[in-house]
């Protein structure tokens, strides 16, 4: 059994240093909040990429996030984590994109998940298709069309683990939910996945895509 003292628990040290440089910005520190950007903007590709499908899409989405972050640099308060804060204004960003295409809509409230919740947004595939124009060393075209066919909520909290590294306790507080619930949706979603890639990867190579549960 892991224990709160396992790395899966603990605050990464991509989070102290982030929320120190976005200190140093608010202070008035402009080469500290594009050393910020510099460090997160691969994170941020990631997670927007999974939400919206398209590669050109999250680029654009994680520039316009940077830039509200950048406006609302005064309403930070120092004393909390800037990781999770960000993750909050990058999620509008995309889900209000997505909005405006007419790309989501909610699933029923009636349609119960198997960690006993209910409720999530179903986001359509975009055209052009969303492994169109991948770079070889980001994934493979078979894995994101995985990606593809989960529910927001799968693609967000997978994201959060394996692209921009949280720690159980860091995605808790990024998503506002007791520790308990982010591990049974990890396991639910790492599922879905599993199954959603069916036989383009042998047993090892699905568990090495979407790590162990």
């Amino acid at each position: 059994m892991k224990s709160p003292e396992d790395p899966e628990y603990q605050a990464s040290p991509m989070q102290t240093e982030a929320t120190r440089l976005m200190v140093a910005a608010q202070q008035g520190d402009r080469e500290a909040f594009d050393e910020l950007v510099v460090r997160l903007r691969g994170r941020a590709f990631h997670v927007a990429r999974s939400l919206v499908g398209s590669r050109e899409d999250a680029m654009e989405l994680c520039q316009d996030a940077f830039l509200k972050v950048f406006r609302a640099r005064d309403s930070f308060q120092p004393e909390q984590a800037f990781l999770p804060w960000f993750h909050r204004i990058l999620r509008n960003t995309c889900f209000s994109f997505l909005r405006k295409s007419r790309r989501i809509k909610k699933v029923s409230l009636a349609t119960e998940d198997d960690d006993g919740e209910s409720g999530d947004w179903q986001i359509a595939d975009p055209a052009p298709g969303p492994t169109e124009g991948i770079e070889r060393e980001e994934t493979s075209e078979a894995f994101q069309n995985g990606i593809s066919r989960l529910s927001s909520r799968d693609r967000e909290i997978l994201a959060l683990r394996h692209f921009k590294e949280l720690s159980y306790r860091e995605i808790a507080e990024t998503l506002e939910l007791p520790e308990g619930t982010v591990m049974s949706r990890l396991f639910h979603a790492r599922r879905r996945l599993r199954e959603a890639l069916g036989s383009t990867f042998d047993a090892d190579g699905a568990r090495a895509a979407v790590g162990k549960a």
